[in-house]
């Protein structure tokens, strides 16, 4: 490929993707896509996944166009080749006599896996792939994660001071931040599929777990209470809320909490807790493609000790809090060895506040 030819390229997959944020917490179990159709370097149509149920990119790109014919096709994912809650997305391209199609990763979903560009090879169009691969893998990170893995990307946030407590020793956290990392916070939840706290989150802050402080859709609200033990009056006892328990959880407790309309599941017991593994996995099948840990240290401890974390969130508040609950809790290394790195950390200014954010080396790779 010429050194023009793939500037070209990039230029219109980078549109590609910019258009497939347009969907950012609404398409879940699908992926984010955006499609952009072009011929001779003018955009004919463009598209993108808006919510799950409608159209996928490249059907609401060519929607758009009555001639696509020898046009070249930008998509950041694979058209899909099997039928779901909608129609195939490459017969339709290829029926619509696209010439080129330029994709930016492979569908790792194993009812594709290749077999859509396999559809447009055999119609006789020239297919790129890989084109801006390790955008186009970020992106879509949470449903890479889910179909290869079984479970959600998790993402762990939370708000610490500069010597890395989350609250006093008192308990007291209301507030280590400013109200722009508050704000930051809650668009953080409406990106993505669900946010997770254990009972003591709930017990001693009374959250609402949803979006309010900016634009966006609340997340599916998540606890973790072995013996649903949280006051019956809290805001996060309502529709909407689902609860894993232990499997020796009382059974009037079960009832009173599916009775105010919540979703109480019971799931074994791991090694310190609840079986953070096979919550993830309920929560991968439901279709939760990412999930953000708002927990207490207990709960971020055991995230991390299980090596399951996948992201960190970090709101920095530039503060002293001498003897507090430190971030990482009750977890505990024998030697720097041990300790857990973050891969490509950055960070930013918010406010009076700023926001780290980076992998940790726990991660599998995508």
């Amino acid at each position: 490929m010429g050194l023009n030819r793939k500037k070209i390229d990039e230029y219109f997959m980078r549109r590609a993707l910019s258009l497939a944020l347009r969907g950012t917490g609404r398409t879940s179990p699908n992926p984010l896509v955006g499609c952009v159709v072009v011929r001779e370097g003018r955009v004919l149509a463009e598209g993108f996944h808006s919510r799950c149920g409608e159209d996928h990119a490249e059907r609401a790109a060519l929607k758009k166009t009555a001639d696509a014919a020898g046009a070249d096709l930008y998509v950041n994912l694979e058209p899909c080749s099997h039928f779901g809650r909608t129609p195939p997305c490459a017969p339709l391209i290829a029926e619509r006599g696209v010439s080129r199609v330029v994709v930016g990763m492979t569908d790792p979903d194993e009812r594709v896996r290749g077999r859509g560009l396999d559809i447009l090879r055999a119609a006789g169009a020239a297919v790129e792939t890989g084109i801006l691969e390790e955008e186009c893998r970020w992106i879509n990170r949470g449903f890479i994660r889910r179909v290869t893995l079984g479970r959600p990307w998790v993402t762990v946030k939370g708000a610490v001071s500069l010597d890395g407590g989350m609250a006093l020793e008192s308990g007291e956290s209301r507030w280590i931040s400013g109200p722009d990392a508050r704000a930051s916070a809650h668009r953080l939840r409406s990106e993505h599929d669900a946010v997770l706290v254990g009972a003591g989150t709930v017990t001693a802050d009374d959250p609402e777990l949803t979006v309010r402080h900016t634009c966006g859709e609340s997340p599916m609200r998540i606890v973790l209470d072995s013996r649903l033990s949280i006051p019956s009056g809290s805001k996060v006892c309502a529709p909407g809320t689902t609860v894993f328990v232990s499997e020796e959880a009382p059974g009037e407790r079960r009832a009173a909490a599916a009775a105010a309309g919540m979703d109480v599941i019971a799931v074994p017991s791991g090694s310190s807790g609840l079986s953070l593994s096979h919550i993830l996995s309920v929560l991968a099948l439901r279709g939760v493609n990412s999930l953000l840990v708002e927990g207490g240290p207990s709960v971020i401890a055991s995230f991390f000790r299980e090596g399951l974390v996948d992201g960190v969130a970090l709101f920095l508040s530039p503060r002293i809090m001498g003897r507090n609950r430190p971030f990482s809790g009750p977890l505990a290394f024998a030697s720097m060895d041990e300790t857990i790195r973050i891969r490509g950390a950055s960070v930013k200014p918010v406010g009076d506040d700023f926001l780290l954010e980076g992998v940790p080396e726990c991660s599998p790779a995508l």
